[in-house]
């Protein structure tokens, strides 16, 4: 066994974490071990060690980039020293119909997550990215190209994969109109990406507070979603709208600004009811929902950030700070991800 240093939730009702250290297996011949240099920090992270799932005594993480520093006897695809990248999930069945389609993310047998899951081996639990090494099977790590920045880079293993994966699945390109309610976490990769993939991009948000930040991440413009006068008059407007927001919310005014086969991606809140269905027939309009992204889609999202210089708008914290990011991340006082350093946990 290899120990690690990490962070681990031990009291579910405060965002103080614990200095822990814990064992991490020897590699397997097709595992890869991995020094973590950057992890985000994700929403989720903060609902899960809060009990949301149920779960306890958690090791969060799952965006995170590093360099390989060992390799089971059967890898080819990493050597020792390569930059890597990990996500949200580290194994799947292998053999389903969502598996064998690149979808490795809905596996029919429940994906093993990066933190919170279960090895499909041994069957430990898996701890996560808050931490200074982890191990996982060459097949979910993913290559970081040297053209990102492996801080900035960190989110886009969560929340960049799960805004790419709609945008493409709806077919976004030139000429696509496209709304991104809500400027946070996901919603201002969003914007970046759509922009970047030749859409017209704008924003819905709440008030004009942001409209300078849209316009410099690649937005149009911004629709204040407040003003009664401004949704009326963009009734029908838009081909997609990728619903980033967070907080409880009303479907109905977005729906009413798609127009004829328009799409409503809700990703923010996944707890949110439904609308009425009359309300999408009213235009064969589609309600659909995404999570994260396949190994092949993380690929190319990888792929298309480097040639087109895109990651996340970070504030870089040393590890040992999580408690006040998260407290941060809580009160939504972050522009627009935070990053952990976690070369403090080497002290």
């Amino acid at each position: 066994m290899r120990t690690t240093t990490g962070w681990q939730s031990l009291d579910p009702t405060s965002n103080a974490l614990t200095r822990v250290t814990f064992e991490r297996r020897d590699p397997r011949s097709d595992d890869i071990a991995v020094r973590i240099d950057y992890c985000g920090v994700c929403h989720s992270d903060l609902h899960r060690i809060h009990g949301m799932l149920g779960e306890k005594d958690l090791v969060p993480g799952h965006e995170a980039t590093g360099v390989v520093v060992a390799v089971g006897q059967a890898v080819t695809g990493f050597a020792v020293g390569d930059r890597v990248a990990i996500g949200t999930i580290i194994d799947s069945c292998g053999e389903c119909a969502m598996c064998e389609a690149g979808q490795e993310n809905y596996c029919y047998s429940r994906p093993t997550t990066t933190y919170g899951g279960t090895d499909r081996i041994d069957g430990t639990p898996t701890k996560g990215a808050y931490s200074r090494e982890y191990v996982l099977r060459e097949k979910f790590a993913f290559h970081l190209p040297d053209a990102l920045d492996p801080a900035a880079a960190a989110p886009l293993l969560c929340a960049g994969v799960s805004v790419w994966e709609p945008l493409r699945a709806a077919g976004v390109g030139p000429g696509s109109r496209v709304a991104v309610a809500g400027l946070g976490g996901l919603g201002h990769i969003a914007v970046k990406l759509a922009a970047a993939l030749g859409a017209e991009v704008t924003v819905l948000s709440r008030s004009t507070a942001k409209e300078q930040d849209a316009r410099s991440l690649g937005a149009s413009g911004l629709l204040v979603t407040a003003d009664e006068a401004q949704v009326a008059a963009a009734r029908g407007r838009f081909d997609f709208i990728l619903d980033t927001i967070s907080a409880d919310h009303e479907l109905s005014p977005l729906i009413g600004m798609l127009g004829l086969d328009g799409t409503l991606c809700v990703l923010g809140n996944p707890l949110l009811a439904g609308p009425k269905l009359w309300e999408l027939g009213a235009g064969r309009k589609k309600l659909t929902s995404s999570g994260t992204a396949g190994l092949r889609q993380t690929v190319e999202m990888l792929e298309f950030c480097a040639e087109h210089g895109i990651t996340a708008d970070v504030e870089t914290l040393p590890s040992s700070e999580i408690e006040t990011a998260l407290d941060r991340l809580a009160a939504g006082d972050v522009h627009y991800r935070f990053v952990l350093d976690m070369s403090d946990l080497d002290k």
